[in-house]
């Protein structure tokens, strides 16, 4: 088999393969067997019709087309992995010739395909980050307290106007013109929650028990969605929240200590190791940043195109433009970033052990309440663990990259991230992730070495 590259632009190419005849026999083999299985011809039974009688009776026409799309997905990821492209969606693909008769000639193809684009990182030693002190205050403690004793609060009513964090109970209509299309009775709301309808907070700040006011504002669901309707809201009670006195009583209820201040003590422990994890948190998404800024990553617009309709297929929202333009920003901005990751981790060598993937699938079978087995095995059915294996190195390639990159404190001190980002001798010890599982990242990799059938056709 012989294959060329043309670059069309950044992100796409132009594959040209030539495969010699003698290359293409198994599929042909292959496609007189399966025709001979499948027609009657008097005189032979199924599957001993000879090729000969097939080319009389069938046409050789039938059989290379057979064989070619039988074979051409094959052919074209072998000359993908030959010229080290790494596709980046499906490919359009043209057959320029087809051997004449058996035993003659040869197969020829083009395919038009985007791919990830080379890009240079900057040097990483050249990256500051600066990130906050994990230093406790009392503001702090007393916070986090605050938040403690409202566990543990109970709802009293008021005689006074409603304000932010009070609790409302509310009936509330909505209408449209003459028609009503949605109420409620006696729900509980909070001022400032933000969950329910664009002007509710505003209506009810200030509104004491019994009183009514109506408010415009456009729906976010139903049939009625976008839509702007006339809402009638009545507070029906008015409560806040008394929170328990701050005590050593206080601290035996809510805590296994007897006393406030050992209460207290915990908490400004659990204070400094969620601020201790943001930093990590927050040094990976700085680096990100960083490289996105000092980077310019051309964007495959069909592969962009390609997941904007998915999403909207999804959700039946094809024609709504607006949304489209929101998802096609997401889409672009993830695409940019999986580019930039996928590259880092192949400048850095990244390797995904088998317990790093078995780890992360775990942790995702439990976002979406499923059993780890039952899930890990409907990915493989699916064909998607290399796609998962893609996210595991470009999480990786971050903790990677920090490694080699100083990061302080807005106090100037040196941050040690390695519980966090681990060390090289924590990955030689991992095992490496089987061959069956590629390290190469983009999630629509796996599928973009396909060719659909239809495309093959001569």
């Amino acid at each position: 088999m012989k294959s060329a590259v043309e670059t069309l632009d950044p992100t796409k190419v132009k594959l040209t393969v030539e495969v010699e005849y003698d290359e293409l026999k198994p599929s042909i083999d292959h496609a007189y067997k399966h025709i001979a299985e499948q027609v009657n011809i008097p005189g032979f039974r199924k599957g001993k019709v000879p090729p000969r009688i097939i080319d009389q009776r069938v046409g050789w026409g039938a059989v290379v087309e057979h064989a070619v799309n039988d074979a051409l997905s094959g052919f074209y990821r072998d000359a993908v992995n030959a010229e080290s492209l790494r596709p980046l969606g499906q490919p359009e693909v043209e057959v320029t010739e087809i051997p004449a008769k058996a035993g003659e000639g040869q197969l020829a193809f083009v395919a038009e395909v985007e791919v990830r684009p080379e890009i240079t990182l900057p040097d990483l030693s050249d990256i500051e980050i600066t990130v906050d002190s994990t230093e406790v205050t009392d503001a702090d403690v007393d916070e986090r307290l605050d938040s403690l004793r409202e566990r543990f609060g109970t709802l009293v009513g008021v005689d006074r106007p409603a304000a932010e964090g009070d609790y409302v109970v509310i009936d509330l209509k909505a209408v449209i013109g003459d028609e009503e299309i949605d109420s409620v009775s006696g729900v509980s709301y909070q001022i400032g929650a933000g969950n329910m309808l664009d002007g509710l907070d505003e209506a009810l700040t200030g509104l004491s028990t019994d009183e009514t006011t109506t408010f415009a504002t456009k729906l976010a669901g139903g049939e009625h969605e976008g839509e702007e309707a006339q809402v009638t809201v009545t507070a029906t009670a008015v409560k806040e929240r008394d929170l328990p006195t701050p005590d050593d009583d206080f601290a035996q209820l809510a805590s296994e200590f007897d006393t406030l201040e050992e209460l207290k003590a915990d908490l400004r422990e659990q204070v400094a190791s969620i601020k201790t994890s943001n930093q990590a948190v927050a040094a990976r998404d700085l680096l990100l940043e960083k490289l996105i800024e000092a980077v310019e990553v051309p964007v495959p617009s069909g592969a962009v195109e390609a997941e904007v309709h998915r999403h909207l297929e999804s959700e039946d929202r094809l024609e709504d433009d607006e949304h489209r333009a929101e998802v096609t920003e997401d889409a672009t901005k993830a695409l940019k970033n999986q580019i930039l990751l996928d590259t880092l981790a192949e400048k850095l060598e990244v390797q995904v052990g088998q317990g790093e993937l078995v780890e992360y699938l775990v942790q995702a079978s439990q976002q979406y309440g499923m059993d780890p087995n039952q899930f890990i095995q409907s990915l493989d059915q699916g064909g998607q663990i290399p796609s998962m294996v893609g996210e595991v190195a470009r999480s990786k390639a971050l903790a990677v990259a920090l490694r080699d990159i100083e990061v302080k404190d807005s106090d100037g001190n040196a941050v040690d991230l390695t519980e966090f980002i681990g060390d090289e001798e924590g990955d030689a010890a991992e095992v490496d992730a089987t061959d069956a599982v590629a390290t190469e990242g983009a999630d629509v990799s796996d599928d973009a070495t396909d060719v659909p059938d239809e495309a093959a056709k001569a």
